[in-house]
């Protein structure tokens, strides 16, 4: 993902204030753990998160809430015409269990 140039600190505030309902949808989705970095020389955003079962991933898109995040970040980041965050998946290169 890529927060635009000048909405860092935006960016980290929104995610400082994240809603409780959407908190909870994360936690009920089975997500465990998440953690988002960012690289300031590219502004790009590797997102990294810990799930029970991938699939749960699935639905978030159509749950109102996650729309409503999203058209509430799109000012600041690159996004999709449904206002989902722009991404790519990454191909895992190394893995050490």
């Amino acid at each position: 993902m890529m927060i635009n140039e000048g909405a860092e600190a935006e960016y980290k505030r929104r995610h400082d204030q994240l809603w409780p309902e959407l908190k909870e949808l994360l936690k009920k989705t089975g997500i465990r753990d998440y953690s988002i970095f960012h690289d300031p020389e590219t502004n790009c955003l590797f997102a990294y998160l810990v799930i029970d079962e991938a699939s749960g991933l699935d639905s978030l898109p159509t749950v109102i809430i996650m729309k409503k995040w999203w058209s509430h970040m799109k000012d600041i980041m690159k996004t999709n015409e449904d206002d989902s965050p722009v991404s790519i998946s990454l191909k895992e290169v190394f893995y050490l269990p």
